[in-house]
């Protein structure tokens, strides 16, 4: 017997083809769960404009929900929505009076009349439990419903059309009901509330014949539609196959102070990430928007994320100073329910905008701080995925750290250390009766670097650092 290639179809919805490896099964018989408000009819919709065209129809079948007016009234808000392909690509039935009055042949029956007529190659039923909830009141038990089920799922695979029901299923409720052992593939929508925010996640609970992702992953609704920021990803943002380029060849960037590039052995090589770490006022963002600006010289496009709330009137000038060079982007999450993944996704949307060689998070404590209290648990993990991403695309990374005031010679080690190429420390001590700033280079993997301690001066441009060690 010769093997079946099961053909794809890429639903266009952000990071959901990547969990479903590469999209939805032509043919296959689907379920969209969720609580409501979950998202599920905004899922649904987004798949059908995306897939649905003159020579691929789509009919909507509503039940005893939303009529379909009220639908179309709001998801014509969404950017996805073409109103030109409804009535021509796009049907919508209410299937109420047939529910009603014939249960479940009424509802099959008035389906398969409609698909032969219009032939379509999407079908939707919305809100599908609406029909289970409607048998239960009358003289139909769970063996009709499986029955039913079974030959809507037959009869939708003969007309070679891919078939989505959407109801409103807790976790408790997909066990052992027939409608999820009939389906190919079952995609489960849940909102959360973490402290003052509510976190939206998405799972692929089964998906026939394909190696879907396993897990929760965070998406996010916006007037574009559902986002999915997948997790742990191969082959997508957070790869960690081969890189992309041989940061060996890039040679090393300069970061705005000759003596700490000497202290580097002639800078920080391209494709590091170097954790730069000093107490209040040592000059952390000073020095990084410096380094950013040493990029421009360079011909070097730049990201800063920036999640420091409160910033000084020269930080706010020479961040707003980059920015208008066109040059350097400047992200600034401030949301609630921050998930890491739609941190990073964010920043490195910026990265491939202007492409991007350096790239500024400040600070990784403020950054740590602005995430739902939920992706704090694993923020070290999350954060070397994020290095590594950038990483293979050769982008270099510098983030800061606060810490608290130390000795002179004392070592600061942050538990991020070991994630990282490198640490550059920055710290402020008393000598003869002056408070006078140090800086020197911890750690810098697999390259030269001096083990000096030189004083350095903070200046509105950047630092400025002695050529002589104390």
């Amino acid at each position: 017997m010769p093997r079946v290639t099961i053909e794809t179809l890429n639903t266009g919805v952000p990071g959901l083809d990547t969990l479903l490896d590469g999209g939805i099964s032509r043919y296959s018989f689907n379920v969209i769960t969720g609580a409501p408000g979950s998202g599920k009819t905004t899922l649904a919709h987004q798949v059908m404009c995306n897939l649905a065209s003159a020579d691929h129809k789509a009919l909507y079948f509503t039940i005893v929900g939303e009529p379909p007016l009220k639908m179309l009234r709001y998801q014509q808000q969404y950017s996805y929505f073409d109103n030109e392909k409804v009535g021509s690509s796009i049907k919508y039935l209410n299937l109420a009076d047939d529910l009603h009055s014939g249960g479940f042949e009424g509802v099959l029956d008035r389906i398969l009349r409609e698909v032969e007529q219009f032939q379509p190659e999407l079908v939707f039923v919305d809100s599908f439990k609406s029909v289970v909830h409607a048998a239960a009141g009358g003289n139909e038990g769970l063996a009709d419903l499986q029955y039913f089920i079974q030959r809507l799922g037959m009869h939708m695979a003969s007309w070679q059309a891919t078939t989505f029901l959407i109801g409103e299923y807790t976790h408790a409720e997909e066990e052992g009901n027939p409608i999820f052992t009939v389906a190919d593939g079952v995609i489960h929508l849940s909102q959360e509330v973490d402290g003052n925010a509510i976190v939206r996640k998405i799972r692929i609970v089964k998906m026939r014949g394909a190696p879907h992702m396993l897990g929760n992953h965070i998406f996010r609704i916006s007037r574009d539609g559902v986002r999915v920021f997948p997790r742990l990803l191969t082959g997508g943002i957070f790869d960690t196959s081969p890189a992309d380029v041989d940061a060996s060849q890039l040679g090393r960037l300069k970061t705005g102070s000759p003596e700490l590039d000497d202290m580097l052995g002639g800078g920080i090589p391209a494709g590091y990430s170097i954790l730069l770490i000093g107490p209040p006022g040592a000059g952390k963002t000073v020095f990084a928007t410096g380094f950013l600006a040493e990029g421009l010289k360079a011909g070097e496009p730049g990201v800063m994320a920036s999640f420091e709330h409160i910033l000084s009137a020269a930080t706010i000038k020479a961040i707003d100073n980059l920015a208008a060079t066109g040059k350097i982007s400047i992200v600034r999450p401030a949301r609630l329910d921050l998930s890491i993944e739609e941190a990073i996704m964010e920043i490195l949307d910026e990265v491939r905008r202007v492409g991007a060689k350096r790239v500024v998070i400040d600070s990784l404590s403020a950054f740590e701080l602005a995430l739902a209290s939920q992706f704090r648990q694993n923020f070290e993990e999350s954060l070397f995925r994020m290095l590594t991403a950038f990483s293979k695309i050769g982008v270099t990374v510098l983030l800061t750290r606060p810490t608290e005031a130390q000795p002179a010679n004392f070592v600061y080690r942050p538990s991020a250390s070991y994630l990282v190429d490198g640490v550059i420390s920055m710290r402020c001590v008393e000598m003869a009766n002056k408070r006078v700033k140090l800086i020197s280079s911890d750690k810098l993997r697999d390259s030269w670097h001096s083990a000096d301690i030189r004083p350095y001066t903070v200046h509105e441009q950047g630092i400025v650092v002695s050529k002589n060690a104390l």
